[in-house]
C-alpha cells in the first residue's frame, strides 16, 4: 500500500506540475503580443465559434498556433463572448487586449472626407471606390439619390444640400446611410444661418442662400475674402445686374466642360448660365462649407461690383468697370510675367 500511495502521490505531483506549467503557459499565451508588424484589419462573420475564430487567427498569422487559445477561453469564459464585426487590431496588442476588443463589440471606424465645393457626383463616385462601404444606389443619378432619401426635388434637394466633413464609418454602413448623415448635418446648418441671416438680403428662400454659398466656395479659398466675395454678388442681386460667375457656366455645362471656358460657353444659355441668366441659377453648384454659408447670410457692407484673380491667390476688389478692367489687364500681365520665367 506504501509504494501504492507513494505512486498516486507522484501521479498526482506530475498532474499538479502539468497543470500549473499549462497555466502558466495559457497566462503566458494570453499577455504574449500578437504576432503582427502593422495595423492589421480583421473581419469576424456573423456566427463564428472558437473553432473558426481561432482558425482564421492562426492561418492569418495574428496569433500563434497551439493549444492555449482555447485553453484560454475555458479558464476566461468572458472572452469568449466575441461579437462578429470588423476589428482594427495594433502590433502592441496582446491576446488578452484583442479578445476583449472582440467581445466589446467596438468595430474599426474609417474615416471618409468629403470636400468642400466638390460636387455630389463626385461623392458618389468617390463612395463606389471607398472600402468597407455596402453599395445600395443602383446609380450615380441625382435622382436615384432623392428617391432613396425621400427627397421631392432632386435639383434643389441634392446638389449642395450635403455638408463636406469627414465621415467616421464602421464596416457594411450603406452608402445612403453616410449620404443622410451628410444631408442632416446641412439641413441643420442652413435652418441656423437663415434664422441667424443679415436683415433684407434677397433671398426668397433657404435654397438661394445655398445657392449663393455655392457660389462663394467655388470663387475663393481665401477665408479673409468669403464675405467680400458675398457682398458683390449681393450688391449685384440688388441692382439687377446679372452676377456673370464662371463657377455656375461650368456646372450647367456639365460632361460638356473640358477645362477651358470659351467666349462661346458664356453665350451659351443655360439654367445655370449667369452670364446670360438674372439672379441667382436654379440650385447649389457644389457643397459649400460653414465658412462659405457664413458668408452668404453674413456679407460685408461695400459698394463692389467687380473682383478678379490678383495672381497671388486672391482677388482684386472694385466698384467700377473700368477700375475692373483695369485689375484685369494687371492679372494679365501677371500670368505672362509668370509663365515666362
Amino acid at each position: 500500500m506504501t509504494k501504492i500511495r507513494k505512486i498516486i502521490v507522484v501521479l498526482l505531483a506530475v498532474v499538479l506540475a502539468a497543470a500549473a506549467f499549462g497555466y502558466w503557459q495559457t497566462r503566458q499565451f494570453a499577455d504574449s503580443k500578437l504576432t503582427i508588424s502593422k495595423e492589421t484589419i480583421f473581419t469576424l462573420p456573423p456566427g463564428s465559434g472558437r473553432v473558426v475564430l481561432e482558425a482564421q487567427l492562426e492561418s492569418k498569422h495574428i496569433v500563434r498556433a497551439g493549444p492555449w487559445f482555447g485553453v484560454l477561453l475555458k479558464l476566461e469564459p468572458d472572452l469568449a463572448n466575441f461579437k462578429a464585426g470588423t476589428y482594427r487590431f495594433l502590433p502592441d496588442m496582446t491576446v488578452r487586449q484583442m479578445l476583449e476588443l472582440l467581445a466589446s463589440g467596438k468595430e474599426a471606424q474609417f474615416p471618409l472626407r468629403f470636400v468642400e465645393g466638390t460636387r455630389m457626383q463626385e461623392w458618389l463616385s468617390q463612395l463606389r471606390t471607398t472600402p468597407y462601404i455596402k453599395h445600395t444606389l443602383s446609380d450615380d443619378k441625382l435622382s436615384t439619390l432623392a428617391a432613396a432619401l425621400n427627397l421631392k426635388d432632386e435639383q434643389a434637394g441634392v446638389e449642395g444640400w450635403f455638408y463636406p466633413d469627414t465621415y467616421l464609418y464602421t464596416a457594411n454602413t450603406t452608402d445612403v446611410a453616410l449620404l443622410k448623415r451628410a444631408h442632416e448635418r446641412m439641413e441643420k446648418l442652413v435652418d441656423s444661418e437663415w434664422q441667424g441671416k443679415m436683415d433684407n438680403l434677397p433671398y426668397k428662400n433657404k435654397n438661394d442662400l445655398l445657392t449663393m454659398a455655392s457660389i462663394i466656395e467655388k470663387e475663393t479659398a481665401v477665408s479673409a475674402e468669403r464675405n467680400r466675395v458675398a457682398s458683390v454678388f449681393i450688391n449685384r442681386l440688388r441692382l439687377g445686374m446679372r452676377l456673370q460667375t464662371d463657377p455656375t457656366v461650368i456646372y450647367g455645362m456639365g460632361e460638356n466642360y473640358k477645362g477651358t471656358l470659351t467666349r462661346k460657353d458664356l453665350d451659351t444659355p443655360t439654367p445655370y448660365n449667369t452670364y446670360t441668366i438674372n439672379g441667382l441659377p436654379p440650385g447649389p453648384i457644389a457643397m459649400p462649407g460653414k465658412a462659405s454659408l457664413a458668408a452668404a447670410a453674413h456679407p460685408d457692407k461695400t459698394n463692389f461690383l467687380y473682383f478678379v484673380a490678383d495672381g497671388k491667390g486672391g482677388h482684386t476688389f472694385t466698384t467700377n468697370l473700368a477700375s475692373h478692367n483695369k485689375a484685369v489687364q494687371v492679372y494679365r500681365l501677371a500670368m505672362k510675367e509668370k509663365n515666362e520665367q
